[in-house]
């Protein structure tokens, strides 16, 4: 995801294989595992030197570990708590695809819907264009709809949503009435990752729902799943700034800056924040049928036949450490930094952050490694 810094789109497949090894024995109980996780991360965090750095392990719906190290904010003394929230960027894409999925469950959506049938149904005021017509609000979530970001998510649309004062709702509607009465610029089915894509679904779920996408994700998820600490944007009050670098200075972004995150209208494409237990929770309800039902789950969760991105997940195959298929995703606001991995064979959810946007896809990817390789050698 973006800020108002830079438009970094970060494709995820690209970042995969950094957080993504192909082989490791079967994981199991083990031997207790904080120390060695602990190491892993004042490992990580030495090597790339992030402002801050913080980790979690999941596994069966109980955490096993969470750590953190490093500063709240550069040049001061706080440092990270256990408590903290952390900005997840386009992590938020998987919660905006698993609200389709338990709006599906109640009989207000549909899979595989249409879109012409979807907007016909939001209510929106669209005359579709005719190159719409085979593509369905999946062939979106997937990123094979022929979307393509550099049009509708550029520095000059970013600038304009950042003081446009209109109900999100109503911002989101227009921003998709403009992308649907223009052509496609792909093809079907070719990938081309983008955060228009999921504003578009956002868009549908409040014409659907009579909502504002921040309503519906408060009353069907953040509710229900008791994550307490959920909200959107930079995190507010006593907590992490987001960080960049000029050279080797850092600078700190507080929430009150105008480029502390994403303008409001894209929040269903990476706008959620919480804390780590409150997002092990939304973590767990994915691999655990409850929340949402088992065939919902196993829908999001697996990408078309000769694809690699399911709804709101990478999908890269089997591995032999998750025991089956690994799910994982990458968010970033130019500012922020989120990793997160499943394996959902095992139950097992390994989480990494960072308030620092330019160090922080490093630090973390290297964080998620270490916790891997610990917890294999942990089985051996």
């Amino acid at each position: 995801m973006a800020s108002g810094l830079a438009v970094s789109l970060l494709p995820p497949v690209a970042m995969a294989a950094k957080t993504d090894p192909e082989q490791g024995p079967e994981l199991g109980s083990g031997q207790p595992l904080e120390q060695k996780l602990e190491t892993g991360l004042q490992s990580a965090f030495e090597k790339v030197a992030p402002i801050g750095l913080a980790g979690a392990v999941w596994r069966e719906g109980q955490m096993l570990w969470q750590g953190q190290t490093g500063k709240r904010i550069a040049g001061e003394e706080t440092p990270i708590g256990v408590s903290d929230l952390w900005h997840l960027g386009s992590n938020t894409k998987a919660m905006t695809a698993a609200l389709w999925a338990r709006l599906v469950e109640q009989g207000k959506l549909v899979w595989n819907m249409p879109v012409a049938e979807a907007v016909r149904s939001a209510g929106l005021d669209v005359q579709l264009h005719p190159g719409w017509q085979d593509r369905t609000v999946e062939d979106f979530m997937r990123h094979r709809a022929g979307l393509l970001d550099a049009r509708y998510v550029n520095g000059v649309w970013l600038m304009a949503a950042r003081i446009d004062r209109r109900p999100l709702p109503v911002q989101r509607a227009d921003f998709t009435r403009r992308i649907l009465e223009a052509a496609p610029e792909g093809p079907l089915g070719v990938y081309a990752y983008g955060n228009a894509n999921y504003v578009l679904v956002g868009s549908l779920i409040e014409g659907i729902t009579g909502l504002s996408w921040e309503e519906v994700m408060q009353q069907q998820m953040f509710g229900p799943l008791g994550m307490t600490s959920a909200g959107f944007g930079a995190p507010e009050g006593q907590q992490p700034y987001g960080h960049v670098w000029s050279g080797d200075k850092p600078q700190s972004i507080g929430p009150d800056a105008p480029v502390s995150d994403n303008p409001k209208a894209l929040g269903p494409a990476g706008t959620v924040h919480m804390g780590l237990s409150d997002y092990g929770l939304f973590l767990t309800a994915m691999m655990q049928a409850g929340w949402l039902t088992q065939d919902s789950l196993t829908r999001l969760q697996t990408p078309l036949e000769g694809e690699t991105y399911a709804l709101g997940w990478i999908a890269p195959g089997s591995r032999s450490w998750a025991a089956g298929p690994a799910l994982l995703h990458n968010g970033s606001n130019t500012i922020w930094f989120a990793t997160t991995v499943l394996a959902p064979a095992r139950r097992l959810a390994i989480v990494a952050v960072s308030n620092d946007g330019s160090r922080g896809g490093d630090a973390c990817s290297a964080l998620v490694n270490e916790m891997i390789g610990t917890l294999t050698e942990n089985a051996k």
